[in-house]
């Protein structure tokens, strides 16, 4: 096809190059001008023939593809979200397409790919259903050995294309494509690795697909999948046979996607991988030991080109760490399968030992953190992704996997390692310490794996003698000159002190604290505030109490030298000597606290470094006779910020709030009140007037705090009891105000809880308007925490309401609830939803046991609500956007009663889900003490425990440990007498009492139950 330039389209051109000018001025007239003729007919067309000419200058033709795309991304489809009209019309399309698929095989390879980028835009609004021809004029490119530029074209449009596959178009693909690509992959002789790597990753695209729908179309996709696997098996095998060959980034890439398409294979295909699969291990083996003596040659000693950070045309990583880690991630696929695991079993000493050497410190590496040591820090602190790590990763799943044989395996290795490395030293190589260095890093890698079997049962070799030789004879002369290795030393004894001897952990106390007084490179210091900050909380006060003052004059020093990747290591180093120091710390307290302060200050809009500097606040708060002293020096610092919030720069004002919480939390009540005193009002003060939704959160905090250690007293503090309640409640009816966004409330459930707990008879008088205003939030609430946390006050009230639950039930039916009847149907409705999703042992007590009380006392008014019940399984296969649209998920309706019966029965079966520990102790008491109106269920604790009370209790033992997650939270919930509920005994003899007294209506109830829950039942009722 020929074409000619008429008039419009050298208007057209002039206006493209027009966009190259040097002038501002004609450049954005141009590009004006190209905005309206975009809207214009024919101007994607025009843009096609120019694309097509190659008779015009490479760069106008580029940029009339890039413009091509874009067009078509704004008028191709009328549904888009980024449609512009006018649409584009069917005649101008077809011309389009039709220009396209002809400048497929142009010489110019940018043009291929931005005419394949195209092609595969307009794919996906019109292939196969407007575009038929498109897949038969690709294969025949494909297919064309005499054009090696169409071939190309096809392939990368090809590849594109694949990105968008479903499972409507690839059984369509498949059988056409399949027989194509097998030719290119299989024909070295006459295609580049560059060409059949394309081939492949075309493949990988197709498998995943297919992968994707096993799980439904099971027959029809295994199917297809046998059809192509046998001679797509043979290649692999070709392929990987032949040993891995230095500074060839083809060969690589070639492998690389073969690796692709067995993961694939591995993880959604297992029936196969008995037979055809099995046949690849052997090669597979080859390319990963081969692999090894390059990675060697061009990573760790860099003396070949590893071409790291090197892409091909397509921007495709080329580098020779990539195929290692495209290696290890099928290696962990492997050991993942059962039968795969089985399969190389006896392989995996081998296996390991060659896993430990690939976690040496590559040559770029070593570059880059000894010209910038932060680098080191920060690849450290992230697990930035590499060799290293995803080799690490294989070693973890090989414990898993193996157990006791895998721990052995990487003992064994290490050793060996380690060894060589001695070896390497005496023969006067160089790098003998990258040996001994990737030996260390792989056990301090996975030292919690190691601690734990090691805790269970003795491994083959002593671990802590292992560790001890190992960083004993690591830490000898050269600290300049190999810092890297005495760095990972001290990092192994900070993950492995609890198995090496006290005098190796006293000696490395002294190595460490020296090398922070000393002049040494900055990953030593590094590594030794990691193993302070492991050692100082372990060791003899006796032995701290020698070196107290020079460590933390040492540590404040490197605190004004630190950059912000070794700042926060530095601050948890402080923290742990703070602690250890006992009451010397007073006699620095002076010095210390002002320059953490204003790391605090500096720092502030950074919330990792920030909290740090907190936490070693809180440290000099708890040293003895510090607190005083600490809060005289805080206080004058953020009482003019709470008091001008408006003044103040970002993040200061949360940031001083945060700081309040923490000096309020178990302190002194003199201290809490010359706090309130100052610090109070200005807090109430944010939350009424405050716009800034982080500030408020902090605000509402702090406040529940003052409430939790205040309590009645607080109320007293301001002369008049009844102006501070006054504002107690004027922030709490701000905060539950529902026009409010969600995320301002976000912590008005603790706050209120606080009230409710320690300030219940002034609450007492405002209980109908709190209840009102809590219905109100929850309703408007878009956040399904803040949602959890109201129905979690609601609960709370519903257990001061007990024995007279019919109380609290007949004020909900007195009030009103957008949408529903009244405010029971809406609060029941949203509570019997979100029950599994509410967290923290404190919070699931006290929302089950509600739904108990609730249920036990029989009123009628609960039996007439309806509320959903199980989620109706959709049997349609795969739910894509347009099904879930047409058909929502359908529930099942059940009375609220059968529901809440079902939710307990739900909390009984998790508690018998959870793992045992049988060396735990019994509790030596389940008696719960309860007065006034925290009286429950007489039935509650039985006089006598029986076997299956004891087996509950230890299961019910993960329930109550603490949750480091809820935070600030726990402390504030300890004290209300409903955390010291014992869940399991108490659903226990809910479910016998229920059978007792009211056997045909437990039956029925029983029948609803799925198996799980019936079994849990059973097991109750048959002890």
């Amino acid at each position: 096809m020929e074409l000619s330039l008429d008039q419009d389209q050298k208007c057209l051109i002039d206006c493209l190059s027009a966009t190259l000018d040097t002038s501002h001025g004609v450049r954005s007239f141009a590009e004006e001008s190209l905005k309206q003729a975009s809207l214009q007919p024919g101007y994607g067309a025009a843009l096609a023939k120019i694309i097509f000419n190659k008779d015009i200058p490479l760069g106008l033709r580029q940029l009339s593809a890039v413009l091509l795309k874009q067009f078509i991304k704004q008028h191709w489809q009328e549904e888009e979200e980024n449609f512009v009209p006018p649409i584009v019309s069917s005649e101008e399309k077809s011309l389009i397409r039709q220009l396209l698929m002809l400048s497929l095989d142009d010489s110019h390879g940018k043009i291929r790919t931005a005419v394949g980028m195209a092609i595969a835009a307009i794919g996906q609004y019109d292939w196969p259903e407007e575009w038929p021809e498109l897949l038969p004029f690709l294969l025949r490119l494909i297919n064309d050995q005499s054009n090696q530029n169409g071939v190309l074209g096809a392939l990368r449009c090809l590849a594109l294309l694949s990105g968008d596959l479903d499972d409507a178009s690839v059984p369509k693909l498949v059988p056409e494509l399949f027989p194509s690509l097998h030719k290119i992959i299989s024909s070295p002789e006459l295609y580049e690795k560059s060409l059949r790597a394309k081939a492949l990753s075309i493949a990988h695209a197709c498998i995943s697909v297919l992968g994707s729908m096993s799980g439904v179309y099971q027959r029809e996709t295994m199917d297809m999948v046998n059809s192509i696997l046998s001679p797509l098996m043979e290649q692999f095998l070709i392929l990987l046979q032949s040993p891995v060959q230095s500074e060839d980034p083809d060969d690589w890439s070639l492998r690389m996607e073969v690796l692709k398409c067995l993961l694939q294979i591995v993880q959604n295909f297992p029936t196969v991988l008995d037979g055809p699969f099995l046949g690849v291990l052997a090669p597979l083996w080859q390319t990963f030991i081969s692999s090894f003596k390059v990675y060697q040659l061009s990573c760790v000693q860099g003396t070949e080109d590893s071409h790291s950070g090197r892409y091909d045309s397509d921007g495709a990583e080329q580098s020779f760490e990539a195929l290692v880690i495209q290696l290890f991630e099928l290696l962990i696929t492997i050991v993942c399968n059962s039968r795969l695991a089985k399969a190389i079993g006896g392989s995996i000493k081998e296996l390991v030992y060659y896993v430990v050497g690939f976690q040496q410190m590559t040559e770029e590496q070593e570059h880059s953190w000894s010209l910038d040591a932060n680098h080191y820090v920060a690849d450290e602190d992230d697990a930035t992704y590499s060799c290293r790590v995803s080799g690490i990763l294989l070693l973890e799943e090989i414990i898993s996997t193996y157990g006791q044989d895998g721990i052995n395996s990487i003992l064994e290795a290490s050793r060996a390692r380690f060894h060589e490395s001695r070896e390497a030293k005496v023969a006067g190589h160089s790098d003998w310490w990258k040996w001994q260095e990737a030996s260390l890093f792989a056990l301090s890698s996975i030292s919690d794996q190691l601690l734990e079997i090691q805790d269970l049962e003795p491994t083959k070799y002593n671990l802590g003698e292992l560790i001890e030789q190992m960083v004993t004879e690591s830490t000898g002369p050269g600290v300049d000159v190999y810092p890297f290795l005495h760095a990972r030393a001290f990092a192994m004894v900070a993950k492995f002190h609890s198995v090496i001897s006290k005098s190796t952990c006293e000696q490395f106390l002294y190595r460490a604290a020296q090398a922070i007084a000393s002049d040494v490179p900055l990953p030593v210091k590094v590594g030794a505030c990691r193993a302070l900050s492991q050692i100082l909380p372990e060791s003899k006060q006796e032995l701290i109490q020698l070196n107290t003052m020079n460590l933390l004059s040492s540590l404040t020093d490197l605190l004004t030298k630190a950059s912000e990747e070794t700042l926060h290591l530095v601050l948890e180093t402080l923290q742990a000597a703070i602690k250890a120091a006992g009451e010397q710390f007073a006699l620095v307290e002076s010095v210390l606290s002002p320059i953490i302060l204003n790391v605090w200050a500096q720092h502030i809009s950074d919330p990792f470094i920030s909290i740090d500097a907190v936490d070693v606040l809180e440290a000099i708060k708890d040293a003895p006779g510090c607190i005083q002293p600490l809060v005289s020096r805080i206080l004058p610092i953020i009482v003019p910020i709470l008091q001008k919030p408006n003044y103040q720069r970002e993040d200061l004002v949360g940031g001083s709030l945060d700081l309040l919480t923490m000096l309020l939390k178990n302190a002194p009540i003199e201290i809490v009140q010359a706090i309130f005193e100052k610090c109070f009002d200005p807090t109430i003060q944010i939350i009424l007037e405050s716009e800034d939704h982080a500030e408020m959160q902090n605000a509402t905090e702090c406040l529940a705090v003052f409430v939790s250690v205040g309590r009645q007293e607080m109320l007293t503090w301001g002369g008049d009891p009844g102006y501070i309640m006054k504002r107690l409640l004027e922030a709490a009816s701000r905060l539950l105000d529902p026009e409010l966004p969600s995320s301002v409330s976000l912590f008005v459930g603790s706050y209120i809880l606080q009230l409710i707990l320690h300030l219940p008879s002034q609450m007492s008088p405002h209980l109908r308007d709190l209840v009102a205003a809590v219905v109100r939030r929850l309703q408007s609430s878009e956040i399904e925490g803040l949602k959890c946390s109201l129905v979690l006050i609601l609960a709370r009230l519903v257990h001061l309401s007990a024995p007279n639950t019919d109380h609290f039930i007949n004020l909900l039916l007195s009030m009103p609830a957008t949408g529903y009847e009244h405010s029971l149907a809406y609060v029941m409705s949203e509570w019997t939803r979100l029950q599994g999703e509410i967290q923290g042992a404190y919070q699931i007590k006290v929302t089950t046991t509600a739904l108990a009380l609730l249920f036990s006392s029989c009123y009628a008014e609960l039996s007439k609500l309806q509320v959903k019940g199980h989620l109706i399984k959709n049997n349609g296969g795969i739910t894509t956007r347009s099904k879930s649209k047409s058909a929502p998920d359908q529930w099942t309706v059940v009375p609220l009663p059968a529901k809440i019966f079902s939710l307990l029965a739900d909390a009984l079966s998790e508690i018998f889900e959870q793992p045992i520990d049988d060396d735990d102790d019994d509790d030596e008491d389940g008696e719960v003490a309860y007065t006034g109106d925290e009286i429950m269920y007489a039935s509650m604790v039985p006089s006598n425990a029986n076997p299956s009370v004891q087996h509950l209790d230890a299961m019910a033992k993960l329930l109550d440990e603490d949750d480091e997650d809820v935070g600030y939270d726990d402390d504030l919930t300890k004290v209300d007498p409903l955390s010291e509920i014992k869940l399991a005994e108490y659903l226990q003899n809910f479910f016998r009492s229920m059978s007792e007294s009211d056997r045909s209506l437990f039956d029925y109830l029983v029948q609803s139950l799925n198996d799980s829950q019936r079994a849990s039942v059973a097991r109750v009722l048959s002890s």
